[in-house]
């Protein structure tokens, strides 16, 4: 197994057909103790008992700092140690630039980008301690091709954040065997797009990608078990295109 005896928190992942749920699966599946962690609504320790009574769900607000390092404790009280980190928890809005307000933008860029960066500083100390970690962080195409299927430019500009600080922190921490790296996933068939995009909208979609489908969550799943396992232990600093050739750059 990849991830024997390695400890993975997953923020945003209890919702059952999301990425998030799909790569706390695929991490147990492969070894590896989970915690979920999402907001109370999410019901996240509902998320971690299907995955089996050894991994563990936390309610937590990514985009509060108490919130986040509260969490990463518990999970160090119950498993003594975090190897990876999923930051996944995101938001997106369809309204065009005229149209953001305010508000919309902290909404959209706090989840997202702030989120990214307290999750990172609640397990850092802990990596710094342990000499090793990856922290894998959920981008978008979006943010490559200026613009996706339903986010509106912030949620572009809040996932092309991510890339930035992503880089920069896997130059920052590399001397510590700490990997930061990023996916950029195209348009995946997620409760994110339910409702929002009718079955012939996909399927003219579908024809524009040369993989000639939609992804799914075991997509991205698959590629955050190869960033989090040794497989990738060369890797620091990428952005890991998982779109099936929506853009090829």
């Amino acid at each position: 197994m990849l991830l024997k005896d390695q400890v993975a928190i997953i923020t945003g992942g209890a919702g059952l057909n999301g990425l998030g749920f799909a790569t706390a699966r695929l991490m147990a599946a492969q070894g590896a103790k989970v915690a979920i962690l999402d907001l109370e609504r999410a019901d996240p320790a509902g998320a971690a008992a299907q995955l089996g009574p050894e991994h563990i769900g936390l309610v937590a607000d990514v985009t509060d700092k108490a919130s986040c390092d509260a969490a990463v404790a518990a999970v160090l009280q119950a498993f003594g140690r975090v190897d990876t980190l999923v930051n996944n928890a995101g938001i997106t809005q369809p309204v065009k630039t005229l149209e953001i307000t305010g508000n919309d933008y902290d909404r959209i860029l706090d989840v997202s980008l702030r989120g990214t960066l307290y999750m990172s500083q609640a397990v850092l100390p802990a990596m710094r301690q342990q000499q090793g970690g990856s922290i894998i962080c959920i981008s978008s195409v979006s943010a490559q091709r200026g613009g996706g299927i339903l986010g509106g430019p912030h949620y572009s500009a809040a996932k092309a954040g991510v890339l930035g600080l992503a880089r920069a922190m896997a130059r920052e921490f590399g001397p510590e065997n700490i990997r930061v790296n990023c996916i950029t996933p195209g348009l995946i068939g997620t409760d994110i797009i339910k409702g929002k995009l009718t079955e012939e909208k996909k399927a003219e979609i579908a024809e524009t990608i040369p993989l000639a489908r939609l992804g799914c969550a075991d997509d991205i799943a698959g590629a955050c078990v190869f960033l989090a396992s040794g497989l990738s232990g060369y890797c620091t600093g990428i952005t890991l295109d998982v779109n099936g050739g929506m853009l090829i750059h």
